[in-house]
């Protein structure tokens, strides 16, 4: 026959069943980006190039090809002051974190891809990229993607190399107080992108790396990385331009370009851009499925 419990006991398993409750309401709580296995490398996908651009449905698309995660989008920018930006609000970036710990897929990036179509040198940048910042401190996300856009290739315009630095320069204090990071994109070659992130001499700015920007510059992709080196890269777009897909592309050695990363003890995320097959452009899970299964394949195999 069972005792009825003393009064001390009954404290003692009132409270354990209260911490448990506890526990578990913090995990419910914790950032997408802790419940995730550990990997050297992973693989992500843009939303808006697998036109689910800011779309809560962009994740089951990323789960259905294979991916380990997804660089969200933050929104059209157009002419107006800001991004477009739903994930500003708290009901949207929740959904969006839910579907995110719910599926597996993380969230590597947030991206700022609307400045492709823009002057970065220009237009007014605070804004938008501290939106960006609020979206990324909101969301538990540490690296952010920053195109430089039209008028931001300094190989074609370095007149506007002082107005673009002075910009970056504004930037990059409010990124270190976030403790984020922001990675831009440039034309620049290795060399060039260590002298601009010497210039700008902060940590919170890197170079959000590229490969179809030395391949389509006639630059040897492989000695392009080495001498940018692993602290100036924060995270890489590893596909090329539309033609063919990764497995076929005869301009980039895969296997050669993980040796070399695995050399400069980098780690993190291969997030696919392009590399779409010609006359297939459209069909996502076909393009994206292939390339992050040979990626996987490379990388993870």
């Amino acid at each position: 026959m069972s005792h009825p419990l003393t009064r001390r006991e009954f404290l003692r398993a009132s409270a354990a069943a209260l911490g448990s409750i506890a526990v578990s309401r913090s995990l419910l709580a914790q950032p997408a980006t802790t419940q995730f296995s550990n990997q050297r490398y992973k693989i992500a996908a843009c939303d808006w190039m697998m036109l689910k651009r800011q779309k809560l449905g962009a994740f089951k698309l990323a789960k259905d090809c294979g991916m380990d995660g997804l660089e969200v989008d933050m929104g059209p920018l157009s002419k107006d002051p800001t991004f477009r930006n739903e994930l500003a609000k708290p009901d949207v970036r929740e959904k969006f974190l839910a579907e995110s710990r719910k599926l597996g897929i993380e969230i590597c990036s947030i991206a700022m891809s609307a400045f492709y179509g823009q002057s970065f040198p220009a237009r007014e940048i605070e804004m938008p990229v501290q939106d960006c910042i609020d979206t990324m401190k909101a969301m538990n996300v540490k690296i952010a993607f920053l195109p430089l856009g039209v008028q931001g290739d300094l190989a074609a315009h370095p007149d506007l190399r002082p107005t673009i630095v002075e910009k970056l320069k504004k930037i990059a204090p409010r990124a270190e107080d976030a403790g984020v990071i922001i990675g831009i994109e440039t034309a620049l070659d290795a060399e060039g992108d260590k002298k601009l992130l010497e210039e700008i001499g902060s940590p919170a700015i890197k170079v959000y790396f590229n490969f179809s920007n030395a391949i389509q510059n006639n630059r040897d992709l492989i000695a392009e990385l080495k001498p940018l080196g692993r602290d100036n890269i924060c995270q890489i777009h590893c596909t090329d331009q539309d033609g063919a897909l990764l497995q076929d592309d005869k301009k980039i050695d895969m296997p050669k370009v993980k040796q070399t990363l695995d050399e400069m003890g980098w780690a993190g995320w291969l997030v696919i851009e392009r590399s779409r097959q010609e006359g297939r452009s459209r069909d996502v899970k076909y393009n994206f499925g292939a390339n992050a299964k040979y990626l996987k394949s490379v990388f993870q195999g």
